[in-house]
């Protein structure tokens, strides 16, 4: 069995009596990118900076290579445990070259040596070139090129990424990303990224662990995250829904497009049943009688987004109780305002959990379809 290169341990920790972490287990092997995915304020940034030796552990226990670098009572300080980090604002020295801040993070010994390997790992971001120059002189995906090269030029055995796109414009971001995940896996390097952008984990991540309010709710790899979330938080963070609340009848819930099995909940039980944009098909009504199998909506309105048209599509006449839902088509959907379409549910795609109470049903209407709580996130 591979031995782990980071491991955390039941880890908890609270500030101020506030707990922000609660019996997290996490681990990552060698060359592994874990993500910890997650809202503001759920621990994932405490978990980074106790990898790290930022913050002294209060319970629980977090090994690398196998050896205890924290506990109750023991603490390894951050220069002792070859880590290396990129902060969210790069933390770049203003008064010391490119040259330099790639040379502060190597240990003092052989000058030669140091030189030479902070050219290599120059060379390996492609800022070779840029040697000589100030950060004020770079621009921001630049900046985050030469501050992964600073975290990588000791050799680390863990490297943390703490949002380290976050500050760069969309376009930047997508570049940067795809530079850092083959600059990072060429390295081999174990790595551990904090980010609160379901796609960036995806994009860059083996692992991802999903947390809420200190706790981890899934770990996985991303297409077991998007396919099989445990729960409705997992399935909401990962994508807008469309949300339908229901009752357990014969192991099933009965919805606008025919039933979803439901085999584990209890019998009569209420439930959610969420299902994502992408998960429901449309076609043109063309005055056809509706499919078993199939509802029968109207358009309510057509949005390009890049690549893909959202639609909005209320299922009724108009005149009485209406369902709101969200699909998501590839490319440019033909489709317009008013038109009639049938909709079907590729049930791959929704998932049935018990009823959170936080969610609401869907409110009938007579002037139009009243959006759902779970399906507002474009």
């Amino acid at each position: 069995m591979v031995e782990k290169v980071l491991v955390l341990e039941r880890v908890s920790h609270a500030f101020e009596g506030v707990k922000v972490l609660d019996n997290v287990s996490l681990s990552a092997g060698p060359g592994e990118i874990l993500c910890l995915l997650g809202p503001s304020g759920c621990g994932k940034t405490t978990a980074l900076r106790l990898a790290a030796g930022l913050e002294e552990l209060q319970s629980g226990r977090i090994l690398l290579n196998g050896a205890i670098v924290a506990a109750p009572g023991f603490h390894v300080p951050p220069e002792e445990r070859s880590v290396g980090m990129v902060f969210q604002d790069f933390a770049l020295f203003p008064h010391l070259s490119v040259l330099n801040n790639v040379m502060f993070g190597i240990p003092r010994g052989d000058e030669m040596a140091r030189l030479a390997r902070a050219r290599e790992v120059l060379d390996q971001v492609g800022m070779s070139g840029f040697a000589t120059a100030f950060p004020h002189t770079l621009s921001g995906g630049q900046q985050q090129r030469v501050a992964l090269a600073r975290a990588l030029a000791p050799r680390p055995r863990l490297l943390l990424l703490d949002e380290p796109f976050s500050g760069l414009d969309s376009r930047l971001r997508s570049q940067v990303r795809d530079e850092t995940l083959h600059i990072v896996k060429d390295s081999g390097t174990t790595t551990l990224i904090v980010t609160h952008d379901p796609e960036e984990a995806m994009y860059m991540a083996d692992q991802i662990a999903v947390m809420c309010l200190g706790r981890v709710e899934q770990t996985g790899d991303p297409l077991e995250l998007y396919n099989k979330p445990a729960n409705a938080f997992v399935t909401k963070f990962f994508s807008s829904t469309n949300s339908f609340i229901g009752t357990v009848q014969q192991k099933s819930v009965v919805t606008p497009f025919g039933p979803i099995a439901a085999p584990r909940l209890r019998e009569g039980s209420q439930v959610e049943v969420l299902m994502r944009p992408e998960a429901l098909r449309i076609v043109p009504a063309l005055g056809k009688p509706t499919p078993d199998g199939a509802a029968q909506a109207h358009v309510l309105t057509v949005r390009m987004l890049r690549r893909a048209s959202f639609l909005h599509l209320c299922l009724g006449d108009f005149a009485g109780n209406h369902l709101h839902f969200h699909c998501r088509v590839p490319g440019r959907h033909m489709l317009k305002v008013g038109d009639t379409v049938h909709v079907t549910l590729d049930r791959a795609q929704a998932f049935v959990f018990p009823m959170d109470p936080n969610s609401k049903r869907f409110v009938a209407s007579s002037s139009g379809c009243p959006p759902t709580k779970a399906s507002e996130a474009l």
